[in-house]
């Protein structure tokens, strides 16, 4: 960090450093973007939507083996790049439904992960990164409570990729190359979950307000702390806090920590408590949590749209180094007539008893 701006200016009284807004940088007043603000498109139809609900090609060849009740499933015995595109559409169902997929041992090369990944529609490109098709991952030992002294960006806390986008991501695929024995795991929380663990009252609140998602702190803290230009302007959107899955037709919170700075709806006092409860909210929310420990050709593929994701910081040594790849979503909306995942299950387990009851009168004698 003894590069930021903000470190390199010491306080006569204190000895540590003033800590500034890290526009006092040069370089975050003087980058111009090479590109222009992105368009909303109307991306292709959901491969998901095209797959058999049972799976039945996918759980021909690969073993399922949920890892919690709410999120996480290991398919075991199986290389994606050997999927067919059935199988694959069935992928892509399955991440819907449990938020992220984990594959180990896979023989997935850079090449043939952009290949399998177009599958899912058009890649997108974060706003820091430059090789068009895929973004480079990397270790993340720094102390990130340290950093958000001197940057104004969370960037080691929760998110979804780039959910600021006018068309946020829906599937992201991390393969990772080089990995430490210990350390760098990835955790994810479902969003079906968190919107579930929520109160009645607080639900019908949330359901009525905008999120509003930014990337200027995250494009002010890539230039002080990364030194890299990002490709695009920063951008303001106004999306659900709670969002409607287009494939599960389940609701799910649509609030992050690291791109959500406040409600369009509310005052920012009102914003900011409703923010440190949610932010509360998420990290504890240990029954909808999972957690990854990676190794060298171990794959995951998430749901943006559904969950949350974030490196696990720490001092470990060796070299952390992953392939992402991502594609375009829809643009996020709220259908008020649609249901909680809790919701669902109990009015599915309510027509069954009405179906058994039924079938029961039927069945006996008059």
């Amino acid at each position: 960090m003894a590069h930021l701006q903000s470190r390199q200016h010491i306080s006569p009284d204190s000895g540590t450093p003033i800590t500034l807004h890290p526009l006092f940088n040069p370089k975050i007043t003087s980058h111009t973007p090479p590109e222009p603000l992105r368009q909303e498109i109307t991306p292709s139809p959901d491969r998901a939507s095209f797959a058999d609900p049972e799976k039945k090609a996918l759980f021909s060849v690969a073993k399922r083996v949920d890892l919690t009740e709410s999120i996480g499933t290991v398919l075991e015995n199986v290389q994606i790049s050997q999927l067919n595109k059935q199988q694959l559409d069935e992928l892509a169902a399955l991440a819907t439904e449990r938020g992220v997929v984990f594959f180990r041992d896979q023989d997935l090369d850079t090449e043939g992960q952009v290949k399998v990944f177009e599958h899912f529609g058009f890649l997108d490109r974060h706003p820091a990164q430059k090789d068009q098709k895929v973004r480079f991952i990397g270790a993340h030992r720094e102390d990130h409570r340290e950093i958000l002294k001197y940057t104004p960006w969370p960037n080691g806390d929760f998110h979804a990729d780039t959910s600021f986008e006018i068309n946020p991501p829906s599937y992201s695929l991390l393969r990772m190359e080089e990995h430490p024995a210990v350390g760098g795991d990835t955790a994810w929380v479902s969003q079906y979950g968190l919107y579930d663990a929520l109160s009645d009252a607080y639900k019908k609140f949330l359901d009525g307000l905008h999120a509003v998602h930014t990337s200027r702190l995250q494009y002010d803290t890539i230039l002080d702390l990364w030194g890299v230009g990002p490709n695009r302007p920063p951008i303001d959107t106004h999306h659900p806090a709670v969002r409607t899955h287009p494939v599960t037709g389940l609701k799910a919170l649509n609030v992050n920590p690291g791109f959500v700075t406040g409600f369009a709806e509310l005052k920012k006092v009102e914003s900011d408590k409703i923010l440190d409860f949610l932010a509360y909210h998420i990290h504890a929310a240990d029954d909808h949590y999972v957690r990854w420990k990676w190794a060298v050709g171990s794959v995951a593929m998430w749901d943006n749209r559904c969950t949350l994701h974030r490196v696990i910081p720490g001092t470990y040594e060796g070299p952390r180094r992953g392939i992402r790849t991502t594609v375009f979503g829809e643009k996020p909306y709220f259908d008020p007539t649609s249901e909680s995942r809790n919701e669902r299950k109990a009015r599915e387990k309510k027509e069954k008893e009405i179906e058994a009851g039924r079938n029961g009168v039927a069945e006996t004698p008059a």
